[in-house]
């Protein structure tokens, strides 16, 4: 999904693990930040969870659960002595009875971002008897760096679980089928609408016409706006807006003058450009040129707005 690889890079991804031990004894461990994006995997044994009003069962090793915005919820031992609850070391723990659990956090430095948590489900489960192929591969990695606890490791180990994430978010993406909620991300994985998008990430400044947008997807106009519209509930302008101000966003912080950003995402009128910026994000293009520090400095939680 070439177009999703271009929206992540966009949004400047960092995953802080928060948590990552053997749990022993009669455990349970509950939400850390409501409305944060996070994540956990089990990563040896297996556990009970609980999030009201949307899953109730079994996590077994390998089990990966993204929140993409934090809600309310338990994970409970399953196989325990009755113990007192402890977080040790996988390697202290190595013989002892317990759960594997891994959690971290998401942030990301782009206001992009809301519009991708808003278009995904409350939580979704990415199970590994379904996702052998990219998962048991990196939960041996980040076994094999849980178990030799370092500076190199953990600095590994936030980037094995970047990658644990990107697969998670595909994974998720490739299974939308016709019928769901209209939504943009579905159109990263359709058949014949991501050539389109593919078209549009790769030449933003084009003055994109709705005929030669139809043609890379081998439909006439009238079908190509048709299902365009189904599939994500925009227009192909409105994504093809959407995204060179993304694009602008990035540019205007790295401090490009605002009417060299405006000529390469597309507008030839520097004040047609700043309109839709504002539109866009609710703050004006010099603005966020001028002080680039006030809107870079700690990335966006799952909760922000611009």
């Amino acid at each position: 999904m070439p177009a999703l690889t271009d929206l992540l890079n966009v949004l400047k991804m960092q995953v802080e693990i928060y948590h990552n031990a053997k749990v022993c004894g009669q455990w349970i461990l509950k939400e850390h930040e409501l409305g944060a994006t996070c994540f956990h995997i089990v990563t040896q044994g297996r556990c009970a969870i609980n999030i009201p009003e949307h899953f109730v069962g079994t996590l077994d090793s390998g089990d990966l659960v993204i929140f993409p915005r934090e809600l309310a919820h338990t994970m409970t031992a399953i196989d325990s002595d009755g113990s007192t609850q402890v977080h040790l070391d996988y390697k202290i723990a190595a013989t002892l009875q317990g759960t594997g659990m891994l959690c971290g956090k998401v942030l990301f430095q782009h206001p992009a971002i809301n519009q991708l948590l808003s278009a995904l489900p409350a939580v979704f489960i990415i199970q590994r008897a379904q996702s052998a192929q990219w998962l048991e591969p990196l939960l041996s990695l980040i076994l094999d760096q849980s178990y030799q606890p370092n500076v190199a490791s953990s600095i590994l180990l936030n980037r094995l679980c970047e990658i644990l994430f990107i697969y998670g978010l595909e994974q998720h993406i490739a299974q939308i089928k016709t019928g769901d909620s209209p939504s943009f991300i579905a159109l990263y994985s359709h058949p014949k609408l991501s050539k389109a998008v593919a078209a549009i990430h790769s030449n933003p400044a084009k003055s994109w016409s709705l005929a030669e947008l139809a043609q890379c997807t081998h439909q006439s106009r009238t079908s190509f706006c048709n299902s365009f519209k189904k599939v994500s509930s925009w227009s192909a302008i409105e994504y093809l807006s959407w995204w060179r101000m993304q694009l602008a966003w990035d540019a205007l912080l790295s401090g490009q003058p605002v009417a060299t950003v405006a000529e390469q995402v597309g507008y030839q009128s520097e004040s047609a450009f700043s309109r839709v910026f504002k539109k866009q994000f609710s703050v004006s293009a010099g603005k966020v040129r001028r002080a680039p520090l006030l809107y870079q400095s700690s990335g966006f939680a799952a909760s922000n707005s611009v």
